[in-house]
């Protein structure tokens, strides 16, 4: 391998991809974050940057997608414009083996070249991972991160992360941490700066109505806060905000606390604890975890210090199993909790349910940080063929707490209490004083 020259001369970066590679090589950056607009080459430069590193350091190299399938199309099956593969920019000579099945490419250093996925993130530490590209991160299972995290520190690892915005979720989270940090390099940067794809190009697209102004703002200019046109729920958010329905909403001891559930095999369980109070409906915590059985959650449940009311299942608790060879449904009784079994209501109709119900909704921010987070995100799915939005939503990692928000919403019309004002006003004195008051301290006469 000492006496092995090879040219790396096919990939030939432009000035703002090139300023990405001096980032990682000459000034040493371990953890780097690009935020670039469409087609502008953020796959093809970070996968040259680890084929390069990866022939300096015999290591495992990860390139994450948010899936298995997505990364065979977006990475393994890839053809640029000009006709070349991913592949092709490794030269044969450099390659000691490919496995088609797994996508690894071993090199004859002994590196290997790996594309995985973020949803099957418990399977990817045990390796002597050098470094990891996280591709399309804004659409990524962050727990993939959080697991190869001390995985990539332990070996004095480098992670890049390369994605456009797609609302505020985990992506704007890390921009905000990473550009106020000393240890990340952040390049942020419009189709103004990259100038690969002429203006009027996209104003063509613009005013033939291929790309909506919302989709133009998020893919050639990485704005987060536009690109939202897809979503069911962000402006019904943006109005609780205005109105300081999300904040500080305290969990009331007098009133009792029901709970609304997305209950998954393989995907995530979702758990809103929420209360009603007069005509207010109250999320004062939320929790979400994944390939966990139901005792879990029958446990979790006990940690709390509320007084439960009812507990809302998806329609069809009753038909499957938990890995127990009952029900869910029996399951659940089994260990205690009574499910209230929600209506099998459309998805379309279950969406209006909640959007009907948001203008008396009250949101946590600190506990509910991920519900609003998922709510915010909820989106309809993108036909990029039609270049229109489809009827359904898009599965992904927000449905879970949508799916249990959904299920609050169409059963709340039957668990409505009736109180009166005068009702809550005798709970808070409750609270307050131990118990009724004369009318006269609560109203005095003028």
């Amino acid at each position: 391998m000492n006496d092995l020259v090879v040219d790396l001369n096919k990939f030939k970066p432009r000035p703002y991809q090139l300023k990405l590679l001096q980032g990682f090589e000459c000034q040493g950056f371990k953890r780097l974050l690009v935020i670039w607009p469409r087609r502008a080459g953020k796959d093809f430069t970070a996968f040259n940057i680890l084929l390069r590193a990866a022939l300096k350091r015999v290591a495992t190299y990860y390139i994450v997608l948010p899936t298995f399938s997505q990364g065979r199309r977006v990475i393994w099956d890839a053809i640029t414009n000009d006709g070349i593969r991913f592949r092709d920019f490794i030269p044969d000579k450099l390659i000691m083996k490919t496995n088609e099945q797994l996508m690894r490419i071993t090199l004859v250093n002994g590196s290997q070249i790996q594309i995985v996925g973020s949803d099957n993130y418990d399977a990817l530490v045990g390796v002597n991972l050098g470094g990891a590209i996280f591709s399309e991160y804004a659409l990524q299972d962050p727990r993939g991160y959080q697991f190869l995290r001390p995985v990539l520190t332990a070996n004095d690892g480098w992670a890049i992360f390369i994605s456009t915005p797609r609302g505020k979720n985990s992506l704007f989270e890390l921009y905000e941490i990473a550009r106020n940090h000393p240890d990340w390099w952040v390049s942020h940067l419009t189709v103004e700066d990259t100038k690969h794809i002429p203006l009027d190009l996209i104003e063509k697209e613009r005013q033939e109505g291929l790309m909506s102004e919302d989709l133009i703002q998020q893919e050639y200019y990485c704005s987060f806060t536009m690109g939202v046109e897809g979503s069911y729920y962000a402006k019904y958010l943006d109005k609780a905000r205005l109105e300081c329905r999300i904040g500080i909403v305290p969990w009331e001891p007098a009133f009792q606390v029901h709970t609304a559930w997305d209950i998954g095999v393989r995907d995530s369980t979702s758990v809103i604890f929420f209360q009603t109070i007069g005509q207010t409906t109250r999320l004062i915590d939320y929790y979400e975890n994944s390939k966990e059985g139901l005792e879990h959650y029958v446990h979790m449940l006990s940690t709390k210090p509320y007084t439960y009311g009812q507990h809302i299942a998806p329609p069809d608790i009753a038909v499957k199993e938990w890995g127990s060879g009952m029900t869910r449904i029996e399951k659940a009784k089994q260990l205690g909790i009574k499910f209230r079994v929600a209506p099998a209501l459309g998805i379309m109709d279950g969406i209006e349910a909640v959007r009907s119900m948001f203008g008396r909704i009250w949101i946590d921010e600190k506990r509910c940080v991920k519900l609003i987070k998922s709510l915010d995100n909820y989106r309809q799915e993108w036909d990029e063929r039609k270049k229109v939005y489809k009827s359904h939503p898009l599965h992904d990692g927000n449905s879970h707490a949508a799916d249990a928000m959904r299920y609050l919403a169409i059963t709340m019309p039957k668990m409505r209490d009736g109180m009166t004002q005068e009702d809550i006003n005798r709970k808070h004195r409750e609270i307050m004083f131990g118990g009724d008051l004369p009318r006269e301290f609560i109203q005095p006469r003028i």
